[in-house]
């Protein structure tokens, strides 16, 4: 049987059963410093966010991405709108070095992009990438000359970039052609099917054309969004069926909570199992006043429950039923994922091998025990009317039996004796 978790040295997975072998693709390498992700050509799926602070707050965007970076991200976007945005850039990049933080910035850029970056050469040169999107550069040849300009920057620095086609700002021109061509065939399409070849289209001809402008075939990425899952599925096989540039995922607008990581988690598990995607990033709407750091999880936690990477250990708890009436284990599961997560941007370095770690905080007698023993290492607490006393079982073996009021805090050093013992290098 293939352990889920058996990693090769490049950092991914042995396939889970069932999965395709990805996709063959070129290889994108994005860099600060000494910092490089590699995206495609084997490489692991690499986990993107945005920050939604306004750029020209140079502090506060700074704060923003080292917390998104800490929490696991291995791309920050920022948005680059107005001159005083890309003004700011190179002192968010200065900030971010200060505090030892070189993930690599990605510049989005909309409708004034290709004059931005000429006339901001510190901001065109502090950013490790840029998103461009060819909907959004103005029509004809205008929108020609807009494309160009900002090829010609990144062929300049040495810069990759990502042809973003949305279907909520798709080339207008492009799409009223295609619409005509559709209307004349024998049986045309549906509309739904037009727009999704308009973007297929889109992505892959401006990814050409930035070829014969000079930008090297190794430093394209592309993507596709949409909001509606289906379409997306549709839309990604197209493309990755017609091209080897490595595919960013990422369903756009996905919405707010749960609505929004079920939408994504279905659109993207479905690619992934099927080789298709490079890069991921999950458009979480967040609660007034939540944490941005939300879409770094859950894009982790795709990624890592399909066994494709591990990032931190995994807590397996029960749902709860009429056996458990009592809180505790509820509360200790929350603590312990908690505990986990919080010491990964430390262990990470310490404790290699670490983040495939699994823990089993168990409710009551039925699956306790047994989820227990698989667990590298895990706690039976008692359930309603069970005998007050939590068993603790280390790699299979039961080794301690907790009572009393501190079984929460003694588990957790537990689990810290554990971590340091087994993954000390």
């Amino acid at each position: 049987m293939i352990d889920l978790f058996e990693f090769t040295q490049s950092g991914r997975c042995a396939l889970p059963v069932g999965a395709a072998a990805p996709k063959s693709t070129r290889q994108v390498t994005i860099g600060w410093k000494h910092n490089h992700v590699r995206v495609g050509g084997g490489a692991p799926v690499v986990v993107q966010s945005m920050t939604n602070t306004a750029t020209e707050e140079a502090i506060a965007t700074a704060v923003q991405v080292k917390e998104l970076a800490l929490a696991g991200s291995e791309l920050v976007r920022i948005t680059v709108n107005t001159p005083a945005a890309a003004k700011e850039v190179p002192a968010i990049r200065e900030q971010l070095d200060r505090m030892n933080i070189h993930v690599p910035l990605v510049g989005d850029f909309h409708y004034n992009g290709h004059k931005l970056l000429t006339d901001y050469p510190e901001c065109a040169q502090a950013l490790s990438k840029y998103r461009i999107n060819p909907g959004n550069m103005g029509g004809g040849k205008r929108r020609d000359d807009n494309f160009a300009q900002m090829i010609d920057v990144a062929c300049k620095y040495d810069k990759p970039v990502r042809i973003g086609v949305n279907w909520g700002s798709l080339d207008h021109e492009l799409m009223a052609k295609m619409m005509d061509q559709n209307a004349q065939m024998a049986q045309p399409w549906e509309a739904q099917a037009v727009m999704r070849e308009a973007l297929v289209v889109s992505a892959i001809s401006n990814a050409q054309r930035a070829e014969q402008l000079g930008l090297a075939g190794d430093k394209i990425i592309l993507s596709c969004k949409v909001s509606h899952v289906q379409d997306l599925i549709t839309v990604y096989q197209d493309l990755s069926a017609r091209c080897d540039y490595p595919l960013h995922l990422g369903l756009t607008e996905a919405g707010m909570g749960s609505k929004g990581i079920v939408a994504s988690t279905a659109a993207l598990s479905v690619l992934l199992q099927q080789g298709i995607g490079d890069t991921i990033r999950i458009s979480l709407t967040p609660e007034p006043g939540g944490d941005r750091r939300q879409e770094v999880v859950v894009a982790q936690e795709i990624l890592q429950t399909m066994g494709l990477r591990a990032f931190t250990p995994m807590v397996v708890a029960c749902p709860g039923c009429g056996r458990t009436s009592s809180t505790v284990f509820q509360e200790l599961a929350n603590d312990i994922q908690a505990y986990l997560r919080d010491q990964m941007p430390v262990w990470k370095n310490q404790y290699p091998g670490v983040e495939t770690m699994n823990v089993a905080v168990m409710g009551c007698v039925v699956n306790g025990p047994g989820e227990s023993r698989h667990a590298d290492i895990g706690i039976s607490l008692p359930g309603t009317g069970e005998t007050p006393a939590a068993p603790v079982y280390v790699d299979g073996q039961r080794v301690v039996t907790l009572k009393g009021d501190t079984i929460a805090q003694e588990f957790q050093q537990i689990v810290l004796d554990y971590v340091q013992k087994r993954y000390a290098p």
